[in-house]
């Protein structure tokens, strides 16, 4: 698995496990911290939310533009800066609410610049790693492996914004409880505990402003090992180095191939980014949150699932190492993993209260857990000549999506709906079924994600990879804009209705996907 893969990819691997960290940190108490600060509903908290996303995931499109222009290596940097500085705004308190409120606005626009000329940038440089035919084959291995370091940093990110509000909010005499119920739990107190959560959720934009710095950091230190990778068409011809060359046809049918991808993926990003939207909300008025009891309790034990996670590639190492020693030591820290996931776990109470935002950490838990079966599964189908195409696996992603929907349309049947419950809360849901849905989820996202980007760094024409990377975010970013709309009908229509227009749209989209494979795979192969 890691094998054979250059230096360089573990490099910007760990750079943007970094920036994913600080990033996801702020995101898993983002919507809360409207709620709580500035009093907002689901609506108008959903709204900013996916606009938010919507801008980060749009601008890699012109930041793809630019580093066509400028260079790759450059826009990083500059990306980098802005990034870091938009989250320093965010972090410092203002005299007002009315100051915070237009504070806010400026930093999510600074996170959003930084971000389009960081995120993208970034992954045409793995690719580039990977434009030497002795390394070609390696490239769907090397995204998934990138993918995976990615989520390592958003797996822990829930778990660090929970280990600096909670103790915050304790220190100040009080103890979670959901938004929406503070005014029941806290009665004339409840506009003291809201300031106190506010508060204590601006901590974890600090420690994101921190992560981007570290992040930053560990780039301009590495720089060297992938340095070779930096290198665009307008650059490359400077440097007399060959550049792939196609005729005007190629050009147009890889760029059309790659537009039915990008309008396609829309779909799944809709659905894929309830996380920090309906299913939120989900789990803060539906899902039980407290006194969690017997086996569950290790889910939300992050250091048990962080070993638990690290235990899968030592198990795959048992059986893919070439020496006995080596299959030994595998075995042995494979145990040891175990071990120490079951200790943390003996070590919670009887009884645990959970919060909202440790939902946040499944999904990038069950990336890191799931990858090497990935791509282990596809490794063994790409020997015997059987591994599906790009277009394939992304079809089967956008129908596992609806599944994962289709699962939460389950556990809803007998909720009341969110219209009818108002302000009161019914945590009574089994955490379980919210589990199984980020569980589905994350298959969807393993067959979508990691390779739809491989796909576009194999096909973009060289002369258009910035501005292709950054196609693929532009329709991430209609996607995370149009994710809004659950939120709007939140509390305007039943759970069932809300969650079947999900699953409806992504089995259309994965239909459309599998009626427009052959075409796809024509292009591709020109």
């Amino acid at each position: 698995m890691f094998k054979g893969q250059p230096k360089g990819l573990f490099a910007l691997a760990f750079s943007n496990a970094g920036e994913r960290f600080g990033y996801y940190t702020m995101l898993a108490i983002f919507t809360l911290y409207m709620k709580s600060k500035f009093g907002w509903d689901e609506n108008v908290a959903g709204q900013v939310y996916a606009v938010f996303l919507a801008g980060v995931y749009f601008m890699p499109l012109l930041g793809g533009i630019v580093a066509d222009k400028i260079g790759y290596g450059k826009c990083v940097s500059i990306g980098s800066i802005i990034m870091i500085l938009g989250y320093l705004v965010l972090s410092v308190p203002m005299v007002s609410i009315d100051a915070d409120k237009w504070a806010m606005f400026v930093s999510l626009g600074l996170i959003a610049i930084g971000t389009g000329l960081f995120k993208g940038n970034l992954q045409v440089l793995v690719g580039n790693l990977y434009d030497d035919p002795k390394l070609s084959d390696k490239r769907d291995s090397a995204f998934s492996l990138f993918y995976m370091a990615i989520n390592i940093g958003a797996m822990f990110a829930p778990a660090m914004a929970k280990a600096l509000y909670n103790p915050f909010i304790e220190s100040a005499g009080f103890h979670f409880v959901p938004i929406d119920s503070a005014a029941i739990e806290y009665g004339a107190q409840s506009v003291a505990y809201l300031e106190s959560l506010s508060n204590g959720y601006r901590l974890c934009f600090y420690a994101a402003c921190a992560a981007h710095l570290l992040s930053y950091i560990v780039y301009l230190v590495c720089r060297p090992w992938f340095k070779y990778a930096d290198v665009n068409v307008k650059q490359a011809k400077a440097q007399d180095v060959k550049v792939q060359d196609l005729t005007p046809k190629q050009t147009k049918d890889r760029i059309v191939a790659l537009l039915l991808v990008f309008a396609v993926v829309i779909f799944f990003w809709m659905a894929f980014h309830q996380n920090g939207s309906a299913l939120t909300f989900f789990a803060d008025k539906y899902t039980q949150l407290n006194g969690i009891t017997g086996i569950n309790r290790m889910w939300f034990n992050i250091w048990s699932l962080a070993l638990i996670g690290v235990s899968v590639y030592t198990l795959f190492a048992i059986f893919q190492s070439d020496t006995r020693k080596a299959r030994v030591i595998a075995t042995v820290a494979t145990l040891v993993l175990w071990a120490g996931a079951i200790a943390f776990y003996l070590q919670m109470p009887a009884s645990f209260n959970a919060v909202t935002s440790d939902f946040q950490q499944f999904n990038p838990f069950f990336v890191v857990a799931l990858t090497p079966v990935s791509v282990a599964v596809f490794g063994a189908l790409g020997k015997k000549g059987k591994e599906p195409s790009a277009p394939v696996k992304i079809g089967l992603g956008m129908l596992l999506a609806g599944v994962g929907f289709a699962v939460i349309t389950v556990a809803s049947t007998n909720l009341i709906s969110p219209m009818d419950l108002g302000n009161r809360t019914q945590n009574i849901l089994d955490p379980n079924w919210l589990i199984g849905t980020y569980f589905t989820l994350t298959v969807a996202e393993l067959l979508l994600s990691p390779m739809g980007i491989s796909f576009v760094s194999k096909v973009a024409p060289p002369k258009y990879k910035g501005l292709m990377m950054g196609g693929w975010f532009a329709s991430t970013a209609i996607g995370n804009y149009l994710s809004r709309i659950p939120s709007a009908l939140w509390n305007k229509v039943s759970l069932m209705t809300n969650w079947a227009i999900i699953i409806a749209l992504c089995v259309i989209a994965g239909v459309i996907m599998f009626a427009l494979r052959k075409k796809l795979e024509s292009a591709t192969k020109e």
